[in-house]
């Protein structure tokens, strides 16, 4: 399984022949000019995980790419004319070799005052390879088997030692940090540092650079 981080929570997965984007959001750069993609997944409708403004020219360049999606998200899409498919946790999409698993339901709480959405969190697993682990906005669901955490590093909804917590209760073998981008590079290498000094006994921190093999 190869993975490409394309700023803060997008990630393009290359897989048993199956090319998969995770959350094209506004905060993320360089996913509008990929081609051959077999899906998009979306985790939920913020616009850092949802470009709604750039998704149709990613769509037009990917004819054929099933855009599958946390469910009222799906619905905010095809208000504005694109074509979604829902998907539920406990449902599994399958792509060829690889079997997208929903997650979940509900986006972490940012203040009382705010009301909370969905979030579908995916395991994206190969048949005889690694389980890689995306959460979108929140961190209260733990799947089994996870190989590989995309670990979300700052958030309004986060504080560092609930992100060690479920670090440490995913236990995965090696984990990279997603969800950075309000972050400064002082700022990323603080929690970075901190939350691998405290990172569950053999989970390797992977820094992708380009396609990294995982």
């Amino acid at each position: 399984m190869r993975v490409t981080h394309l700023g803060h929570s997008c990630l393009l997965v290359e897989a048993s022949g199956v090319r998969v984007l995770v959350d094209p959001g506004a905060f993320s750069h360089g996913f509008e000019e990929l081609t051959d993609l077999d899906a998009v997944l979306v985790t939920h409708q913020h616009v850092d995980h949802l470009d709604v403004e750039r998704l149709p020219q990613l769509l037009e360049a990917n004819d054929g790419a099933r855009v599958v999606v946390e469910p009222e998200t799906a619905a905010e899409l095809t208000r504005a004319g694109i074509e979604a498919a829902p998907l539920h946790p406990g449902e599994t999409l399958a792509l060829a070799g690889l079997t997208v698993t929903a997650v979940g339901g509900e986006h972490a709480l940012i203040h009382a005052d705010v009301p909370r959405i969905g979030n579908t969190g995916f395991v994206l697993a190969e048949e005889a390879g690694p389980h890689l682990f995306h959460p979108g906005d929140a961190i209260d669901t733990v799947p089994e088997g996870v190989d590989v955490l995309a670990l979300p590093l700052a958030a309004p909804w986060s504080a560092l030692k609930e992100t060690v917590d479920f670090l440490r209760a995913v236990a995965p073998r090696s984990w990279f940090p997603i969800h950075e981008a309000l972050l400064s590079d002082v700022g990323r290498g603080v929690f970075v540092r901190v939350g691998g000094s405290l990172a569950p006994e053999g989970a390797q921190r992977l820094e992708l650079d380009g396609a990294t093999e995982v």
